[in-house]
């Protein structure tokens, strides 16, 4: 399959340097070491310097090999003449399904996969037999309905308790997690019970560290919905030990073509964000955003969520504008909260209220001019594109964008210097504007592919879409801040709610409370996502769940946006470093004719 490079990246030209090394490594792919200990040495060289990996994509010899494996590997995805007619037949191929989706390649057998998930789905709608077994029934739930399909939560009523079945767990347990309403409880209940068991099996003084019971830990350790995917998909590329994975039930051969398949799809990427990484370090310092002292520089930060969610390499565009965006609205937060005046910031709001006629007002100071310059240049330039890309202009829809969300940061200037305390409600709903995810996700829709009308941008799923993402990003950010914001002065909707209960509520019982909101606002969106035949196309709808993924991947567990090292290894593991794969896996795997992209490290 021919990977072009990405539209409108013309002057981001992939590397052609061949990697002379010996063995049949692909370029990119070093051997595992016995330790996984952190490798900051090698972060730093490849952030100085040119990418050392990759290669010309659209000349790469081993393009005739991977065509030869896609081809394999639909065969066995589908034949004709062998539709599934029993447990075992199915539960190989959405094994197969499953796998495909987890190292990042699902979207290059589109076809081959809707005809498995329709013939599952008519087993599911029939309540065939095939469907009591455990693991069978729990991975066809989850797995049609994270592509769309109507299967209700009752389909695993009649899942019995007394298991001890690891795999079945651990399925039911995923399947738990997929919930798309509060009135779900079943799906509660199970994720309760097999959560309880799996962690049963881990304490067990007998329980080895197998690659399942690894699988076990880290998917009770990370909810789906907190990780990103790209890095999930490098995790099971590395983990990838056919020898130990019964579950796929296939040939030697098509494991074979699926790690090699895999890989090459994440080096062909990661050469391509290698690119457009250090085309936006440049736009950083030509925009002079790092002369701002006041402004953290989370750009990596924002392109990892860009590289890792929207990862196909012809969404460049895409990733690029929501990096940028992404960079820019951390740097006005940051201007609204500590940087600047409030003469300042009511300068930078008629600047952009005044979008077409700037040269009536001029710059309150250098910080000014520069955040309003690299607001300007961007919104202008994306959206050219965008409007080229939509065949109508789109730029007054960003610029609006960005109005309203100046004029939210300058009502909460006014409640703070104004010593007045908003209602829990009053806050949540200027916050939604606030949490500045509209400049990041909305833009970002006219370049994944469907076209954008006016009307769909008024409609109200879309709104809701957007409510939906922002009050859960803002809601768990506001749980992992409030020391530090209380500390600063600021209110948030923990503080808030101790204040408007008058003191009855303590700190640890207001961030208990957040919890059911941020639950409910996440299933919510993910039933709105899933809806089929609705106003927003289903590509456009998949980036309020991206974005949403995003927000609890930074601040599930803390506040690691605000922390510079407490991803950057995530950074490092998407953008920079090559993948790892264990020494038994390389020398089972065939790349003979893949040997044009070769690299190891001694």
């Amino acid at each position: 399959m021919m990977v072009n490079p990405p539209p409108g990246s013309s002057s981001l030209t992939l590397p052609t340097a061949r990697c002379s090394s010996r063995g049949g490594l692909l370029c990119g792919v070093l051997p595992m070491r016995s330790t996984r200990a952190p490798r900051p040495a090698v972060a730093r060289a490849v952030a100085k310097n040119k990418p050392q990996v990759g290669g010309n994509v659209a000349s790469m010899p081993n393009l005739v090999e991977k065509k030869a494996r896609e081809t394999q590997t639909k065969k066995q995805l589908h034949k004709p003449e062998e539709v599934p007619t029993c447990q075992e037949s199915l539960h190989r191929q959405l094994s197969m399904v499953d796998v495909l989706q987890k190292i990042g390649i699902s979207r290059h057998f589109a076809s081959e996969i809707k005809s498995i998930l329709d013939f599952t789905y008519s087993y599911w709608l029939q309540r065939d037999e095939i469907m009591l077994d455990v693991e069978t029934c729990a991975m066809a739930f989850r797995i049609l309905r994270m592509n769309g399909y109507n299967v209700s939560a009752d389909g695993l009523s009649h899942i019995s308790t007394d298991l001890s079945d690891t795999r079945s767990l651990l399925e039911l347990y995923k399947a738990s997690q997929v919930s798309t309403s509060d009135d779900e409880l079943i799906l509660d209940i199970i994720g309760y019970w097999s959560g309880h068991l799996l962690r049963q099996q881990l304490k067990s003084s007998e329980a080895q560290r197998t690659p399942l019971l690894r699988e076990v830990e880290h998917v009770l350790d990370s909810p789906f919905y907190t990780m990103l995917d790209r890095l999930e998909h490098k995790r099971n590329i590395e983990q990838f030990d056919i020898i130990e994975h019964p579950i796929l039930q296939l040939t030697w051969q098509t494991n074979q073509d699926l790690l090699a398949l895999g890989v090459m799809d994440f080096n062909t990427s990661q050469s391509i964000y290698q690119q457009e990484y250090q085309h936006l370090e440049s736009w950083v310092r030509e925009s002079r955003l790092n002369r701002l002292p006041f402004a953290r520089q989370k750009l990596a930060y924002f392109y990892l969520s860009a590289a890792s969610t929207m990862f196909p390499p012809e969404l460049s565009d895409a990733r690029i504008l929501w990096a940028k965006n992404g960079a820019l609205t951390t740097v006005v937060d940051d201007f609204f909260d500590v940087g600047g005046s409030k003469d300042e910031l009511e300068n930078l709001t008629a600047l952009v209220e005044m979008w077409e006629h700037q040269e009536e007002t001029e710059y309150y100071s250098e910080q000014v001019e520069i955040v309003f310059s690299a607001i300007y240049s961007s919104v202008n330039e994306l959206g050219s594109k965008a409007s080229t890309v939509q065949g109508r202009d789109v730029t007054g829809h960003l610029v609006e964008i960005w109005q309203e969300l100046l004029r939210n940061m300058m009502t909460e200037v006014e409640w703070r210097t104004g010593g007045y305390v908003p209602t829990l409600d009053e806050y949540i709903e200027n916050a939604v504007v606030t949490f500045a995810l509209g400049p990041i996700v909305l833009p970002a829709l006219y370049f994944v592919g469907p076209k954008i009308t006016e009307s769909m941008v008024i409609d109200p799923e879309y709104s809701e879409l957007f409510r939906l993402t922002s009050t859960c990003g803002r809601l768990l950010n506001d749980v992992q801040t409030y020391e530090r914001e209380y500390k600063e002065g600021k209110l948030n909707s923990v503080s808030l709610l101790v204040l408007h209960n008058d003191g009855s509520l303590t700190i640890p019982e207001a961030r208990r409370k957040l919890q059911k909101p941020i639950d409910t606002c996440r299933r919510d969106l993910l039933r709105l996502v899933l809806r089929e035949d609705d106003a927003v196309p289903r590509p456009c709808k998949e980036l309020f769940w991206n974005i949403c993924k995003t927000c609890y991947f930074f601040y599930y567990q803390g506040d690691a946006f605000s922390c510079q090292e407490e991803k950057a290894g995530a950074v490092d593991a998407v953008i920079h470093d090559p993948l790892q794969l264990p020494m038994n896996l390389l020398s089972d795997l065939d790349l003979s004719t893949l040997r044009e992209k070769t690299k190891i490290n001694h």
